[in-house]
């Protein structure tokens, strides 16, 4: 009986890293995950449309903050590089509050706070201050980017009226 208590003890050590090692990896792929959607301020305040584009997947679908639906990472660095040009050229973006889940061991859905100041807006646009991003990344070769990305602008929560 002495004897294997030291094999107990090994199975156990096996059974606990077995079930540590796929923890550990989805640790890392939230922090991946995380990392590529912090990227996105990055990129964004050193208003470089390429660097931001980059994040994405050459077949991504991108619906910005206005709605706009903007399809492949050409377009989206295209459109974003005239934006650049005056609206969004002093903006600063600043995103929080970014929370991940895996939807499959390649797939992740990202939401993400975001704030922003000094865009420039043009009458009948609303400025964008506040919002909440939906992202679905995918991993290609080790490396995690965006495919899907939806912008929404957010006011506080506040309960629905209940009439007139």
């Amino acid at each position: 009986m002495a004897g294997s208590i030291p094999g107990l003890v090994f199975s156990a050590a096996l059974v606990l890293a077995g079930s540590v090692r796929p923890v550990l990896a989805q640790n890392q792929g939230e922090d991946a995950v995380r990392h590529v959607t912090l990227q996105q301020a990055v990129t964004w305040n050193a208003h470089d449309a390429r660097a931001y584009a980059a994040l994405f997947t050459e077949d991504c679908d991108v619906v910005n903050v206005v709605g706009w639906w903007w399809k492949g990472r050409a377009e989206l660095e295209r459109k974003l590089a005239a934006a650049f040009s005056y609206v969004f050229k002093d903006s600063k973006l600043t995103i929080e509050d970014v929370q991940v889940r895996f939807v499959a061991p390649d797939i992740a859905l990202a939401h993400a706070r975001w704030s922003m100041v000094g865009a420039h807006t043009p009458p009948g646009m609303p400025e964008p201050r506040a919002g909440i991003q939906t992202l679905v990344l995918t991993r290609h070769g080790g490396a995690w980017l965006i495919t899907g990305f939806q912008n929404t602008a957010s006011v506080p929560e506040r309960p629905f009226p209940t009439g007139p």
